[in-house]
């Protein structure tokens, strides 16, 4: 496969140019107006940020990509699933609750709000996943589907699971309806080593589920109730839990991939990535802990497996900020050093699965050709 082009810039200004302005520009070098998007639904998949969460995309951004829909012809709309833990985004009346009070609504951003999967979550469409490996079909939220053009707008950042969420992230888990979130989260259930537990009760308040209990002072996990969803792995500071099925992450990975590629197939597709606020957490955080990378600077493509490694290999050869969850790590006596800043942060992640297997059902290319503006 050829290589796909990935257009950036960094968040440098000069006097009289905004950052906004900036985005815009980038995306239209990037061929955005090469989408017929005349009187077309266009969905703008974003996140709207956990309430508590301070790391989520502002608005601002979101309005600068609806703005250049409506100059061509386009009727964009924001839309994200609801949650598969309780948190303040679990139906569609508490989601926008949530987006308004960070920010979100038709005046901030210039364009109408849509819970793709509907009140309860479980308004979706079943759709066929090209060359699925794990999943033939995937539950995706209806009015995800039922638009014409599909955008994703992703803030990129580390995650406790998968190592980073990015574009394939925000595409493939974030348009999954509650059954299909449970689909990809199903491979596993975490188990606590109670010889490493401490007791301090940061995964039972991680745990959306109310899935974690004490017994004699340590922690126990009821499968009846876990949903697999990994936030408590990334919550202790101790190792103390791991997913007692080792394919599970790897399986994950996999699953957001065909989840991905049953989205995007069928329609045009644009990809945007912002790599600022780079939480070492996923933005469904009730928080976000310091960045762990500095900013890096705004990514466009055509395709999201390449605007994916695109920002990895950013990341990568940028230096830990200090004071963060990262460079901890790093000074911990002993630390085993993976040279790898996702790894680094969250042992236990896996996240090369995510873009390989991307690359391996046909949805797009790791091979790149980075257009720097």
């Amino acid at each position: 496969m050829e290589q796909s082009k990935v257009y950036f810039t960094d968040f440098r200004t000069t006097i009289g140019v905004s950052l906004i302005q900036k985005l815009q520009k980038l995306i239209r070098k990037a061929g955005i107006a090469d989408i017929d998007m005349n009187n077309k639904f266009v969905a703008i998949k974003m996140h709207f940020g956990e309430l508590g969460n301070l790391s989520f995309l502002r608005p601002n951004y979101a309005k600068a990509v609806a703005d250049v829909v409506k100059e061509l012809g386009g009727i964009p709309f924001l839309t994200d699933c609801n949650t598969l833990y309780p948190g303040s985004r679990k139906n569609a009346l508490e989601h926008l609750d949530c987006a308004n009070l960070n920010g979100f609504n038709t005046v901030t951003t210039g364009c109408q709000i849509l819970i793709g999967d509907g009140l309860r979550g479980t308004d979706d469409v079943l759709v066929p996943v090209p060359n699925g490996e794990y999943c033939k079909e995937a539950y995706i939220g209806r009015a995800v589907m039922d638009a014409d053009v599909f955008i994703s707008l992703s803030h990129f950042k580390g995650h406790e699971a998968t190592g980073f969420g990015g574009a394939l992230k925000n595409i493939g888990m974030g348009c999954g309806s509650r059954a299909g979130k449970m689909q990809q989260h199903a491979s596993g259930h975490p188990e606590v080593n109670p010889d490493l537990c401490r007791a301090c009760h940061r995964c039972a308040h991680e745990c959306g589920s109310d899935a974690i209990r004490f017994d004699s002072g340590k922690a126990v996990i009821d499968d009846t109730l876990c949903k697999g969803c990994g936030r408590c792995i990334g919550a202790c500071a101790f190792d103390a839990i791991a997913n007692r099925n080792d394919s599970a992450n790897e399986d994950l990975c996999c699953k957001i991939a065909e989840y991905s590629a049953a989205v995007c197939a069928g329609r045009p597709c644009f990809h945007i990535s912002l790599v600022q606020d780079i939480s070492p957490n996923c933005d469904c955080h009730d928080e976000n802990d310091a960045p762990i990378l500095p900013d890096v600077g705004m990514f466009a493509s055509f395709d999201p497996v390449a605007l994916d490694q695109a920002c990895v290999d950013a990341c990568l050869a940028s230096a830990p900020m200090p004071n963060s969850q990262l460079s901890d790590n790093l000074n911990k006596p002993g630390w085993h050093v993976h040279e790898d800043h996702f790894l680094n942060s969250n042992p236990n992640v896996r996240w090369k699965e995510t873009l390989s297997h991307a690359e391996k059902i046909g949805l797009g290319t790791r091979n790149y050709t980075l257009i720097k503006l």
